[in-house]
């Protein structure tokens, strides 16, 4: 007799979080799951009450995915405060991964406020390592929190802006915000028509 393989719990809450990224909460459907797995969607019962569970295990997989994944990362790779912040943000901010469900969540969040809170609890504890990280460089109360607020606002809104710069990239001029937020010495950007 051979033995029935189930699809794993993680597969499932993968396939959802992949779902999520693409068309929000109401794409996470567990049939259109199932298909997507390439399997009959009785399996999902042996691990989810139901699609409620199953998003409430997403959303647990992503806080613990993009805040102590991530914590645990920059501080095992080591650096200074400034090389943290850095790592931080492009773990979270410029991932294939994480980026595509961050930004999901932020959406479901504005019609949802049980994830509205799990998104300002995730959302409190990468303000905490910013302000830790940047109070390192600098004393003043109210700088550190400006600073970390303008920190977390770029690494967001930089996904939602379609300015152009004019002759700079998007990328130069991301860099430049971080050099002046991280109160770093500032690299040239090029002035407008020079080669750079």
């Amino acid at each position: 007799m051979v033995a029935v393989t189930r699809t794993p719990r993680e597969r499932w809450i993968e396939q959802g979080l992949q779902a999520l990224a693409v068309g929000g909460p109401d794409a996470v459907r567990v049939e259109a799951l199932a298909k997507g797995l390439g399997v009959t969607k009785g399996g999902f019962y042996g691990f989810f009450a139901d699609r409620e569970a199953l998003l409430e295990a997403m959303l647990d997989t992503w806080e613990r995915e993009s805040t102590d994944e991530v914590l645990d990362r920059i501080e095992r790779e080591g650096g200074d405060a400034k090389t943290k912040i850095q790592r931080a943000g492009v773990l979270t901010f410029s991932s294939d991964r994480l980026l595509p469900i961050d930004l999901a969540v932020r959406d479901w969040a504005r019609r949802d406020e049980a994830v509205a809170e799990r998104l300002r609890r995730v959302d409190n504890r990468r303000m905490e390592l910013l302000r830790e990280m940047i109070g390192t460089f600098c004393s003043d109360a109210d700088e550190v929190e400006a600073r970390s607020l303008l920190a977390f606002c770029v690494a967001i809104g930089a996904h939602f802006l379609a300015a152009d710069h004019g002759d700079r990239t998007r990328a130069q001029v991301l860099t430049r915000a971080a050099d002046l937020l991280l109160d770093r010495p500032a690299r040239r950007l090029g002035a407008p028509g020079e080669a750079r």
